[in-house]
């Protein structure tokens, strides 16, 4: 039984109509995860040098908070069992391996949906890694910026005279959550993009639906914030809404030329 699905690098595709067996698509799909786990693995051994400066850095936004108000914490993290701190060295590099390795898995990615595309949906292959990568690290920057104002609004409901000691896989596993959060929740006008320039979406619809998309946009952070605080979540929900209307901008754009492109050819 043949069926309609992408291609690998040993199977040339070179159109939609193309088929594969399923067999040879789950075979493509195991190779493109073999290639992104080999990238992360890579990336998890290069960080085990820089183990020190990488924690320095995730705890300098506690440090800091408790520098300016010594009140609230000592800035000093903990660990509670022997394999506590092995656990939390595996998980702070594997966290940077996999950014490490995103132009790899987003290369992988796409080079697993492109022979599903037309030929000129395949030219947008540079474009869609470089700024899923680039959107990513944005979405970790704000992140690693509000992870501050967000542990002093959450210390701060503790109570008075109640002195913050984090334990550190604690602390570490928020981190890497705010982080995958925000740089996922990033992504968001890549795929709206997307979405537009094959042709599911069009930018006269996204325009039309605004209100109910920011409201949508409000629940979704509020949703996946991981600290739950407002800082964040505002944040967060607040570049998702001018994402939302620069991809417009951008799927008004591209309509226009596609428009101008067809009435030259007449």
């Amino acid at each position: 039984m043949k069926i309609p699905f992408r291609g690998d690098d040993r199977t040339k595709v070179k159109t939609p109509e193309d088929r594969m067996t399923l067999v040879e698509h789950l075979a493509e799909l195991r190779t493109r995860i073999i290639r992104s786990a080999l990238a992360i693995v890579m990336g998890i051994i290069v960080l085990q040098v820089f183990y020190s400066q990488l924690l320095e850095f995730l705890r300098k936004p506690y440090t800091d908070l408790c520098e300016r108000k010594p009140d609230l914490c000592d800035g000093n993290l903990q660990f509670l069992s022997p394999l506590e701190g092995f656990s939390t060295r595996l998980a702070i590099t594997s966290y940077g391996g996999i950014i490490l390795a995103l132009p790899v898995i987003m290369w992988q990615l796409w080079r697993f949906i492109v022979p599903a595309l037309h030929a000129k949906e395949k030219k947008y292959a540079v474009p869609f890694v470089l700024s899923s990568v680039a959107l990513f690290i944005l979405g970790g920057v704000v992140a690693y910026w509000t992870l501050g104002p967000a542990l002093d609004f959450l210390i701060s409901w503790a109570g008075d005279d109640i002195e913050a000691n984090f334990q550190v896989s604690k602390y570490i596993s928020l981190v890497g959550l705010m982080v995958a959060a925000f740089g996922i929740a990033f992504e968001f006008p890549v795929l709206l993009v997307f979405l537009q320039l094959v042709g599911v979406l069009t930018p006269q619809t996204l325009l039309k639906q605004w209100r109910y998309a920011i409201v949508i946009i409000f629940v979704v952070a509020a949703v996946i914030t991981p600290s739950g605080d407002p800082y964040s979540m505002m944040a967060l929900a607040g570049p998702m809404t001018l994402f939302y209307l620069i991809s417009i901008a951008i799927g008004r754009f591209a309509q226009k030329r596609k428009l101008a492109r067809e009435a030259a050819a007449e």
